[in-house]
């Protein structure tokens, strides 16, 4: 079993908490991603996991056992750095043998295992070059090689597409997700990059300022964000989050914007009723909203930004808060500084707390 287990987990740098109360299991066989922005605590968490840093609180577990006290090369995991990693004095072949080397494995074994480790990296052809003599896609395969070569428990990933250009991450991306499933391999994979995280991981943690703020499966956590940090990190564009105020009325429940007022289906205008809240933030994702000329909501665009297969049409409230359409490229687009009106729909409005932040639920 390669189970990951933290529990209650802080680490404090001085007056600094990097990471605070975190809980979080990671199954056998899981690929886990630790998704947030810079400094928000991923990479230590995972360094943390690795035994490079000590827990300030809390206690890590690596397939069902207490790690705390127990030395990095011990933990039996390897680790995937961003920067590679890689002794420029060696070749491919050496690099990829040198942790077997350090545990003093036969020779014959030894070849074998780096022989199978290149087969299924694609890295036969390229045992005798150096470091110096590869692309970055190559230099990234042959880090995995030396992390798979040995089998162990869990693998740790930190951040380690963040070198490659846009068209060598997509594709390491897929080879990434091939080689987990083949291996039935545990991996905790950190990365700032949503797009990673949403096509990669079975499921996401989200973190911010130390503390998990969501974990789940990447669409769930998509569909129903847990509060407004969530909803507004998790999209391209994000979520359109507009701050209204409740009104009551003999309808229903509407909440008032700048540029208008949106009715709140029953159920969650009940939700907004029992809460008593005064003020609301209204979100809902740019492809959930239609431009009309009858629509409830009015706003002026501001730009008309066209990407090929979709345009985004990024306009305005009078109060100047910001709500961005996503539309086909087959439609006609709205001119700058036209005046457009917005519908959205019902079934996906998303309604927090203006002051906690948190998910009005149904």
């Amino acid at each position: 079993m390669s189970r990951v287990a933290l529990d209650g987990v802080t680490k404090q740098f001085g007056d600094v908490v990097a990471v605070d109360d975190l809980t979080l299991e990671i199954a056998d066989e899981e690929f886990l991603v630790l998704l947030g922005p810079s400094g928000c605590g991923k990479s230590t968490a995972l360094r943390m996991i690795a035994g490079l840093e000590v827990p300030s609180r809390g206690t890590i577990s690596i397939g069902g056992r207490v790690v705390n006290d127990v030395e990095p090369k011990d933990r039996d995991i390897a680790m995937v750095f961003q920067s590679y990693a890689l002794y420029p004095h060696m070749t491919v072949r050496g690099n990829i043998e040198f942790p077997l080397k350090s545990r003093h494995v036969e020779k014959q074994d030894r070849d074998q295992l780096v022989a199978d480790a290149a087969a299924t990296l694609g890295l036969g052809e390229l045992l005798d070059r150096k470091p110096g003599q590869l692309s970055g896609g190559q230099r990234q395969r042959v880090a995995l090689a030396r992390a798979i070569v040995r089998s162990p428990l869990a693998f740790l990933m930190d951040e380690p597409l963040s070198n490659l250009d846009a068209k060598l991450r997509v594709q390491t991306r897929a080879e990434l997700i091939e080689l987990q499933r083949r291996l039935a391999a545990t991996i905790v994979y950190v990365t700032h990059d949503q797009v990673e995280a949403m096509t990669m991981g079975d499921r996401i943690a989200i973190l911010n300022e130390g503390r998990l703020q969501q974990l789940g499966p990447s669409q769930g956590v998509y569909a129903k964000p847990a509060n407004l940090f969530v909803a507004r990190f998790i999209g391209t564009p994000p979520m359109n989050t507009v701050r209204g105020s409740v009104h009551r009325n003999g309808a229903g429940i509407s909440v008032s914007l700048a540029g208008g007022m949106v009715p709140l289906p029953d159920d969650i205008a009940r939700s907004v009723a029992a809460r008593d809240v005064v003020e609301v933030v209204v979100g809902v994702r740019p492809e959930h909203l239609v431009m009309s000329h009858d629509g409830a909501v009015r706003a002026l665009v501001t730009v008309v930004e066209s990407l090929g297969h979709e345009r985004h049409i990024v306009s305005r409230l009078e109060d100047g808060q910001m709500i961005i359409v996503r539309q086909p490229s087959d439609e006609v687009a709205p001119r700058e500084a036209e005046a457009i009106g917005l519908v959205a729909d019902p079934v996906h409005l998303h309604v927090f707390d203006a002051e906690s932040g948190e998910r009005i639920e149904p």
